[in-house]
């Protein structure tokens, strides 16, 4: 199975990237518990 060709593993790889980003904004904001629970289920 080519993975590079696969449009729903970019997109959720992708969506997995934007969520860290948006935690570590968050945590920077002292958001901890949210973060850390977004980061969980968003991943």
């Amino acid at each position: 199975m080519e993975t590079k060709d696969n449009v729903i593993i970019k997109s959720t790889f992708q969506f997995a990237l934007d969520i860290v980003k948006y935690c570590e904004s968050l945590q920077e904001d002292k958001k901890f518990i949210i973060a850390n629970q977004l980061l969980k289920s968003g991943t």
